[in-house]
C-alpha cells in the first residue's frame, strides 16, 4: 500500500483530535514509546553522539563552531515547513509525513503545533482566544506566548467536547502525558547529538529558533502600530526583506491570513499592501503604549480612540 493511500497520512491532527476524544494520549504516548525505544537501542548500542571518542565526527574542535548559523536556520525552517504543512500547503500525504519530522525537530511535536495554529486563525488577535494576542512589548508577547499553549489546548478540547469535571480531570491527565513525552523526547536528542552538539549547538539553535518563531509571530501582526491596531500585515522592509528571502515570504503575513494554503505568500494572486516602516513618531508612540499597557487597562482601546 502507498503513503498516498493511508488516512492517517492524509488527515491533520486537528481533525484526529475531532474525531477521536483520546486522540492525544495515542498520539503523545506513540511518541514516548518511540523515544523510549531510541533510548534503549543508542544504550544498547554504546552511542557516542556526534563529538568525541569514537563518535560521528571525532574530537569536538572550536572550528566546528562556524556550522551553528546552519543549524539555527535548519531549525528556524523545522518551524517554517511545520506551519507550511498546518496548512496542507503541500500534496498530501506529505504535509502529515514532514510536519511529524518538522515537529520533531522543533521538540513541539506536530499535533500542538497545529493545532494551537489552527486556532489562531479562527481567532486572530482576539485578546482571550488566539494563542498569541499581539502586545506591544515583545517580551511580554514572548512570555504570554509561551504560558498560553497549554491553556489554548485545552480550550480547544473544551470546545469540542465540553467544559465539564470529567473532560478537565482528562486534560490534567493529558498535560502530564504530554510533559513526560517533551522529556522523553528532549533526552532521546540528548543521547542521539551527545553531550558537546547538544548543549554547543542544538538547544541553543532551537531557543533562537523559539525566539525567531516568536517574533514572527509579534512583528507581522502590526506590532509597531501606535494606535495598537493589531492585525496580521506584510512586512518587506529592512531585515523583513531578507527574512522574507530565507524563509519563504514568511513575513507577507496579511498575503498568508488571506490565503493560507499558499507555500510562499510573497506569491499569492492580488497581493495586499506592504506596511511601511515605521516612523520616529510611530516607534515613539508604541514606546508610550508598552511603558502604559499593565497600568492602563483601556490602553488599546484608548489609543484607537486617538486615531
Amino acid at each position: 500500500m502507498s503513503a498516498v493511500n493511508v488516512p492517517i497520512l492524509r488527515t491533520l491532527p486537528y481533525a484526529q483530535l475531532r474525531q477521536n476524544r483520546y486522540f492525544y494520549l495515542y498520539y503523545d504516548g506513540f511518541y514516548a514509546l518511540l523515544g523510549l525505544a531510541a533510548i534503549a537501542g543508542m544504550l544498547s548500542l554504546g552511542h557516542e553522539g556526534l563529538f568525541g571518542q569514537g563518535a560521528l565526527f571525532g574530537k569536538f574542535a572550536f572550528w566546528h563552531l562556524a556550522f551553528f548559523p546552519v543549524v539555527t536556520y535548519l531549525v528556524i525552517l523545522g518551524h517554517v515547513f511545520a506551519h507550511v504543512c498546518t496548512h496542507n500547503s503541500l500534496p498530501r500525504p506529505y504535509n502529515r509525513i514532514l510536519g511529524e519530522i518538522c515537529g520533531l525537530l522543533v521538540l513541539t511535536r506536530f499535533a500542538s503545533w497545529e493545532v494551537v495554529h489552527q486556532r489562531h486563525h479562527r481567532f486572530s488577535d482576539d485578546v482571550d482566544n488566539d494563542p498569541h494576542p499581539c502586545l506591544p512589548s515583545y517580551f511580554k508577547h514572548f512570555l504570554l506566548t509561551v504560558v498560553n499553549v497549554e491553556k489554548q489546548l485545552q480550550a480547544t478540547y473544551f470546545e469540542i467536547y465540553g467544559d465539564t469535571p470529567e473532560t478537565r480531570a482528562y486534560e490534567k491527565k493529558r498535560a502530564y502525558v504530554s510533559y513526560a513525552t517533551n522529556l522523553i523526547v528532549i533526552a532521546a536528542f540528548y543521547l542521539l547529538l551527545g553531550p558537546i552538539a547538544f548543549f554547543a549547538f542544538f538547544a541553543p539553535a532551537s531557543l533562537l529558533a523559539a525566539c525567531h518563531l516568536v517574533h514572527f509571530n509579534w512583528s507581522t501582526h502590526n506590532a509597531y502600530s501606535p494606535t495598537a491596531d493589531y492585525k496580521p500585515v506584510n512586512l518587506n522592509h529592512g531585515y523583513f526583506w531578507l527574512g522574507n528571502k530565507l524563509f519563504f515570504g514568511i513575513y507577507m503575513h496579511a498575503n498568508h491570513h488571506k490565503n493560507p494554503t499558499v507555500l510562499n505568500p510573497m506569491n499569492v494572486k492580488k497581493p495586499l499592501p506592504i506596511q511601511p516602516a515605521p516612523t520616529k513618531s510611530d516607534l515613539e508612540a508604541v514606546a508610550r503604549l508598552r511603558r502604559d499597557w499593565d497600568t492602563m487597562p483601556a490602553a488599546r482601546e484608548d489609543a484607537r480612540e486617538a486615531a
